[in-house]
């Protein structure tokens, strides 16, 4: 994730933000469907590999346009329409004989996992199914980190500043769709069988901070140096865990994939919500399974899970200076700095495909297909091993502001309170900074303004925080930030998943590439010599999850200061510290731990800061159509005159309503869609793309804010393997009148004909 300096501080004073700031409640999303049954099957038994599987997926798409996205945290990029939905897809592993050994596991298409909307959740699934079923112990929410995504979520105060608070459609939205694929899961659980393998995605990610990689010790790196890049410094391995049925194929129910890239295929000047490249994989293999299902209806479901994604970057070109007139344009970017004529702004990385498009599309695409295909050769080309033995979980909150440890040579060390460095601000070649700052500089401030800024926007840090977070130089002291409501996290939740010899590190960050290899290892260590798991133990990293906090890197990559570095928040023995806790927690995985009933020690939970949150985005007032006009009419209509062929863009514009509605009262069309390609058979309209089919895109435009009139553009590229016949685009909206109930309108283009290649 790439937050800027807070831009949005200069534009707002912190203090009229404070004396602006409302308070409101979230609700506890309780269910109104009666409790489900826990399946009984008596004869199935984890120890030859039967289990009880659950797989589900849902809607979890907020309000597409007026709402800043999150990821990227620019200002300027505010969501105006719709590219493909976000989901939810969940996925349950259940012993039979007792209700608590089991796990959910959910990756959603949004950019990390968040305590709140986590608190939200655990509280839903409570009242739908009691407290034991399903809690914090066994509850992972992970985020695939894609940056095209709605913000507004997050429960702290940082990540919302671009999105001008909390947005309380976007926290609904994501809260009461994950629950509904959970729901889903949960009715569909049924006897199978697990299974994994691993593979290589080619060419699927590169690191974006080689040179901090490099201060990793030589022959640590020499270890890795066939993993990928010329030093070693990427990790293209994908773990696949496949979730298998009763007449199993190669496919089987679904899976989860484990494979670290950052979701910034798309540049940061889209503004069309989309899910980036997993999201797009995921589309792709649930597609090709289930390819006359609507994006979302498929009882298949694909889980293309974050890694370690820390340093990587799916602009696989590299990064260049995008400098025009200057002799440096197109020349590779300034290496440990990342900067072009000593300006971050103009180095940006680009994409296997970026001369095809503005916004990273065909990019986006192709590696989301890159990660799709990796998945397909593994379950269809190699011997998967199959996956036996128990059930476990194993859940702490850590205070990292302050946690105390010994490391391996007997020396006593501890983590700091939050902080962020100035490299933080430079961004990365994904999406670079504002202002003068870079990255990889620890030596000075970069510049004296900002040292004087800085303590107007969070206190200045004491001389112990300053020795704590050595050699960082910080420029946003967020752990000692509380008002209105915390900054930064200063308790994480840490967890672990084992499901037979396959174990998922669930961590509430986003670990680079080094730091993930430290990790997986110790624990992967300490299962086998803690005689829980042999040498087939398989140990896998599921990052962004659950907890936001931000970085983790290497003490040498520390040293460093890159964004990485810089956005490590408790120092240089933060990896130290998490290798430190779940190597804690690896003896409540045994066989026999869940029996004795002892939980893992563990800090109080973070409190919640929802009912504190800020929210200065106000509510739609009213829509209205022009004079003389109705809303859904059709203001440009498609081509009649001549027929469509593959590869061109029907295009119609409609006289709109804006689909954010109003705070409370709104219609997001979860589980539905704003837009229909239509196509006649035998005399029957028959829906055939919706607004999740990367093929579409709805776009919304208000005209007037006084007159409260709005346009929508719907366009459709046609695919090369589309059926020749007549055709119609459709639009679905929801108007709200100055007094009244909200109304649904449906506006439909002309018919048009398609003709075959």
């Amino acid at each position: 994730m790439h937050i800027p300096l807070l831009s949005s501080f200069f534009l707002s004073p912190f203090d009229s933000l404070h004396a602006l700031s409302n308070q409101f409640v979230y609700a506890l999303y309780a269910s109104t469907t009666s409790l489900f049954s826990h399946a009984t099957t008596s004869n199935i038994s984890p120890a030859n590999g039967e289990y009880l599987l659950g797989l589900g997926i849902a809607d979890i798409t907020g309000p597409v346009v007026e709402t800043n996205m999150m990821g990227y945290a620019s200002l300027a990029q505010t969501d105006t329409g719709l590219h493909m939905r976000q989901r939810a897809r969940a996925f349950i592993v259940a012993e039979s004989a007792t209700p608590s050994e089991r796990i959910l596991f959910v990756n959603a298409d949004i950019a990390m996992g968040d305590s709140g909307v986590r608190r939200a959740l655990l509280a839903a699934l409570a009242e739908e199914y009691g407290n034991t079923t399903y809690h914090a112990g066994n509850v992972a929410l992970s985020g695939t980190h894609q940056h095209s995504g709605v913000g507004g979520y997050l429960e702290n105060l940082l990540p919302q500043v671009t999105s001008k608070g909390l947005h309380p459609q976007s926290f609904a939205a994501i809260v009461d769709g994950v629950v509904l694929a959970v729901r889903r899961a949960h009715q569909s659980l049924a006897p199978g069988n697990l299974s994994f393998g691993t593979g290589r995605v080619e060419g699927g990610s590169r690191n974006r901070s080689p040179t901090a990689y490099l201060a990793n010790p030589p022959e640590e790196r020499a270890r890795y140096t066939d993993r990928g890049g010329d030093e070693g410094d990427q990790e293209w391995e994908m773990s696949v865990l496949k979730f298998g049925g009763a007449a199993d194929d190669d496919d089987g129910r679904g899976f989860l994939s484990f494979f670290g890239v950052h979701g910034t295929s798309i540049y940061e000047n889209n503004t069309l919500i989309s899910g980036d490249n997993k999201g797009m994989a995921a589309y792709l293999y649930e597609a090709s399974v289930e390819p006359h299902a609507m994006p979302g209806n498929t009882t298949y479901v694909a889980g293309f899970v974050q890694g370690t994604v820390g340093d990587t970057s799916p602009n696989t070109l590299g990064a260049f200076c995008e400098s025009p007139g200057k002799p440096y344009d197109g020349l590779p970017c300034v290496a440990n700095s990342s900067t072009c004529g000593g300006r971050a702004q103009e180095c940006h990385g680009r994409g296997p495909f970026f001369a095809a498009d503005a916004y990273g599309w065909k990019s986006n695409e192709e590696i989301g297909r890159r990660q799709e295909g990796a998945v397909r050769g593994i379950l269809h080309g190699t011997r998967m091993g199959k996956v036996t033995g128990s059930v476990r979980s194993a859940h702490a909150y850590v205070d990292m502001s302050r946690y105390e440890f010994v490391l391996r040579n007997g020396t006593k060390v501890r983590t700091c309170p939050a902080a962020m460095g100035f490299s933080f601000a430079g961004g990365t070649t994904d999406g670079p900074g504002a202002f003068d700052f870079t990255q990889g500089d620890n030596k000075t401030s970069q510049n004296p303004f900002w040292e004087l800024v800085k303590v107007f926007i969070t206190p200045a840090p004491s001389k112990e925080q300053i020795e704590c977070q050595h050699p960082k130089p910080i420029l946003l002291n967020t752990g000692y930030a509380h008002k209105p409501y915390e900054w930064a996290p200063s308790t994480v939740d840490m967890q672990i998943f084992r499901v037979g010899n396959f174990v998922i590190l669930v961590i509430p960050g986003e670990p680079t590439t080094m730091a993930g290899r430290r990790i997986r290892e110790a624990v992967r260590a300490q299962l086998i010599s803690s005689g829980i798991l042999g040498e087939d133990a398989h140990v896998v990293v599921a990052g962004t999850a659950n907890t936001y906090a931000h970085y983790v890197t290497t003490r040498e990559e520390y040293a460093v200061q890159r964004y990485e570095g810089a956005s490590t928040l408790y120092g240089p023995y933060t990896l130290e510290a998490y290798i430190d806790k779940y190597t804690s927690l690896v003896p409540f995985l045994a066989d026999g731990a869940p029996s004795s009933g002892e939980k893992p020690p563990s800090d109080p939970a973070p409190k919640e800061q929802i009912s504190k949150a800020i929210s200065m985005q106000t509510g739609v007032k009213f829509d209205a159509a022009p004079f003389g006009k109705h809303f859904g009419q059709a203001v440009q209509d498609v081509r009649t005159t001549a027929p469509y062929r593959a590869g061109e863009t029907v295009f119609a514009r409609f006289v709109g309503a804006n689909p954010r509605a109003s705070r409370f009262h709104n219609n997001l069309r979860l589980e539905g869609t704003f837009l229909a390609v239509d196509r006649l058979d035998s005399g029957v309209w028959v829906m055939v793309r919706s607004d999740s089919h990367p093929s579409t895109i709805y776009q919304w435009e208000r005209v007037s804010t006084i007159l409260g009139t709005s346009s929508v553009n719907i366009s459709w590229t046609i695919e090369n393997d589309t059926p020749a016949g007549t055709y119609r685009l459709r639009y679905f909206g929801d108007s709200k009148p100055l007094a009244g109930a909200i109304s649904a309108f449906v506006g439909s283009s002309s018919d048009f004909t398609v003709v075959a290649q």
